[in-house]
């Protein structure tokens, strides 16, 4: 598939303020008219002078005209760099909107792939960087390249000599150029990589900080972020040392317009061959090309940052979409769920091989299994976050890929064991459950799994704020918070991938209870590490190394899996040293 330009992009990013562009380059270019206007009479007033002409009134005439046309150029300006704000504004809001629908909408192993503070600095910063590009560029730029056109060809006009003579230093100039371009080629998107890199240690650093404290790894940890910056530094001054010298020669030559014209044109007038009128008139018109060139060449850094980041935007952008209808044309018969010889890698390695697994509608299953075995995997593979490679996975007979994926998500609770609450209040973390829900509804959830008297001990109660991913809570909170959205979700299947890891026996026992009630008629599949908690599992299926190694009820496991057993047998002798290690004396907990 042929890849998008950056012009067709932005115009989609821009949405219906695209003609505000337009707008911009038209306003733009009429202040470029008025701009050069002021050049012709500052030359006729020359000439005039040059002829004997003393009318004061003339003059003032000339000056007051010149102002004028200074004023119309400012107004123009201001109201083509409005107008580019606006579209720019609005082509930022658009990257940022499709880069977030995007990640909704692709595998979910395709986002875990890059460091979160990847995106978090594509989306915000590298994102808002391109606001000064694009909100002068498309006005400014333009303005200063069609100026110097429209000056140059007058003055060819006047004499095509003193034209080519202005060409001179721009020659000069691009040589320089070329060399700064060669110099320059891989640099800014090496920096790019560095400064992502410095970003992914930064934020890893602070979200470990925590643990680095613990365990006295401070200064190795900090040495690792160290390194990133100075590698970053290094990078910049690597690649500015490398075009500092062709930059300025090329700022340098590119609008040294006199270098050409004054010797040349001293020539001419010394040989008869122009007149000093029409040889004061080009030089004064040669200076009015110097500004807006080094203007326009000042963005050359600018679009290739520009180019750079619309890459990585777009490289997001261009990612495979999971594949789902947009209408429910096939509507399942109940809700079994079917998986059939699925196979699954991340990236290059193979995780599932050829996974059968039948879990029928209103049926508790337990999946369980060593670590690493592929059983929050298969969860999430069911609850469609990522696609098999190969084999299908069906809901109620249907295959889940033929489910447009809002009705299919509709239908599962999932709660994972990394569990996230949104920096908003208690109250409407669960809300969040079932869009609508009266805050009756909220209290009715948060009493079934075991959520409400901690949540009155809050300080603000229902309505105390969670934090930025419910950090003002306990492991053990959020995830009691999470099961309950699940709840509120009322879904016909609920699955807990290890959602009572860090809730203590007391209250894992409510909440399983609790979800016991809750999922009445309803298909439950839970993945669990704690082999107590589902006991009483309809089926329990055992995943060892990405294949199913065996299922049935527990009962059955024990006589004919040795694997289950195994695993039972480990967990019920650490149980039993819980129950029996000693209380510690008060120095012991001290130290401890």
């Amino acid at each position: 598939m042929k890849k998008r330009g950056l012009l067709s992009w932005m115009l989609e990013f821009a949405g219906r303020k695209r003609a505000y562009f337009g707008g911009s380059v038209l306003l733009a270019m009429l202040g470029v008219a008025a701009s050069f206007v002021p050049y012709i009479i500052i030359a006729n007033i020359v000439g005039q002078l040059l002829a004997g002409n003393k009318e004061w009134s003339f003059y003032l005439l000339q000056v007051l005209l010149m102002a004028l046309f200074w004023l119309i150029r400012t107004t123009m300006h201001s109201c083509s760099t409005s107008l580019s704000h606006v579209a720019t504004f609005t082509v930022l809001g658009g990257i940022r909107k499709q880069l977030c629908e995007k990640l909704s909408k692709i595998p979910l192993g395709s986002v875990l792939d890059d460091n979160s503070g990847s995106y978090k600095n594509i989306i915000v910063e590298r994102v808002d960087s391109m606001e000064t590009t694009l909100a002068h560029i498309v006005p400014e730029f333009t303005a200063n390249l069609i100026l110097p056109a429209v000056m140059f060809i007058y003055i060819m006009t006047i004499d095509w000599r003193l034209g080519l003579a202005n060409l001179i230093g721009a020659v000069i100039g691009l040589v320089f150029m070329a060399v700064m371009m060669a110099k320059s080629k891989g640099g800014y998107e090496l920096s790019v990589q560095k400064t992502k890199k410095l970003n992914d240690t930064a934020v890893e650093y602070i979200n470990g900080i925590e643990v680095i404290k613990a365990f006295g790894k401070t200064g190795s940890s900090y040495e690792k972020f160290v390194t990133a910056a100075r590698e970053g530094a290094d990078v910049f001054i690597d690649w500015m040392r490398r075009c500092i010298w062709p930059q300025s020669g090329t700022m340098t030559f590119l609008p040294a317009t006199f270098l050409g014209v004054l010797p040349v044109g001293l020539l001419l007038v010394k040989g008869g061959s122009l007149t000093p009128g029409d040889f004061i008139t080009c030089i004064i018109l040669s200076a009015g090309l110097i500004t807006p060139l080094v203007v326009a060449f000042s963005y050359t850094d600018d679009l290739l940052k520009v180019g750079t980041i619309f890459g990585e935007v777009t490289e997001i952008l261009e990612r495979r979409d999971m594949e789902r209808p947009v209408e429910l044309t096939r509507k399942p018969q109940g809700s079994d769920i079917t998986l059939k010889n699925v196979r699954f890698s991340y990236k290059e390695k193979e995780v599932l091989h050829g996974v059968n697994m039948e879990i029928k509608q209103g049926e508790f299953a337990a999946i369980v299994g060593p670590s690493g075995s592929g059983k929050s995997t298969i969860a999430r593979l069911i609850d469609s976050l990522w696609d098999v490679d190969s084999g299908v996975i069906t809901y109620g007979g249907v295959d889940i890929r033929e489910l447009p994926l809002t009705w299919y998500m509709g239908q599962i609770a999932y709660v994972a064991q990394d569990n996230y609450l949104f920096d908003l209040s208690v109250k409407e973390n669960i809300r969040l459950g079932r869009a609508g829900a009266t805050d009756e509804d909220v209290v009715n959830a948060a009493k079934a799994t075991g959520c409400h008297e901690f949540i009155l001990g809050l300080e603000n109660g229902y309505d105390t704020v969670a934090g930025g991913a419910g950090g003002h809570l306990s492991g053990g909170e959020r995830q009691r918070i999470c099961i309950a959205r699940a709840m509120l979700k009322d879904a016909p299947v609920v699955i807990l991938d290890e959602a009572t890891a860090y809730t203590d026996p007391e209250n894992e026992a409510l909440v399983q209870s609790s979800v016991a009630k809750l999922v009445e008629g309803r298909t439950l599949i839970v993945i669990a590490h704690r082999l107590s908690t589902i006991t009483g599992a309809d089926k329990i299926f055992v995943i060892n190394d990405g294949n199913v190694e065996a299922s049935g009820k527990q009962d059955e496991l024990l006589k004919n899996c040795e694997l289950y057993r195994k695993m039972w047998e480990a967990h019920s002798m650490a149980r039993d040293e819980d129950e029996d290690a000693p209380a510690l004396s008060g120095k012991e907990a001290a130290h401890a």
